[in-house]
């Protein structure tokens, strides 16, 4: 049996801000992130015994998302269960890429809200790769998906993020 890494402050204290982060973005309310990262850290206590000492971002990012779908299935069900509508969340226009578009767009707001509109599994990988810098492999073991759905999901979701911020940005270009 590995020994763990260091004390669990060692190891999940530096890990926080991503936590919040990843808790923020999937549940859209300051207050529910809070919970959510406070749940998680008493999860991750409890099993540090089972730590392994390898990626504590990731395996703490695990915990955070299973601690926010467990929540939003206790809170909010209905964002579980929100339809897949192939039109809205597909529909791309401009071949612009959405890392470029989100470079030359200073609006954080305007960012942020097209960021929450995204369904939820596609909102929790375009925040692990584009905010959090994971790898597609680390977003798979985090989310327990494979790698080609961690690919397909960055890939609409950043279609979608294209298309809402797409037209500003072209026209902010064209200044």
């Amino acid at each position: 049996m590995a020994v763990p890494a260091g004390p669990f402050d060692q190891v999940v204290l530096p890990h926080l801000d991503a936590a919040y982060n990843l808790a923020r973005w999937l549940t859209r309310s300051d207050a529910d992130a809070e919970d959510v990262v406070q749940e998680a850290c008493l999860r991750a206590l409890r099993s540090f015994g089972g730590y392994r000492g390898d990626n504590a971002r990731g395996w703490l990012l695990a915990i955070v998302r299973n601690s926010c779908y467990d929540f939003l299935r206790r809170h909010r069900p209905q964002e579980l269960t929100d339809a897949f509508d192939e039109e809205i969340h597909t529909a791309v226009e401009d071949t612009q890429t959405p890392e470029a578009v989100l470079l030359r767009r200073a609006d954080r707001a305007m960012v942020r809200q097209a960021l929450e509109t995204l369904p939820l599994a596609w909102r929790e990988v375009i925040i692990l790769r584009e905010l959090e810098g994971l790898s597609y492999k680390q977003i798979a073991d985090v989310a327990g998906i494979k790698i080609g759905t961690v690919m397909s999901r960055l890939a609409r979701a950043r279609a979608r993020l294209q298309q809402l911020l797409g037209s500003d940005a072209t026209r902010e270009v064209a200044r």
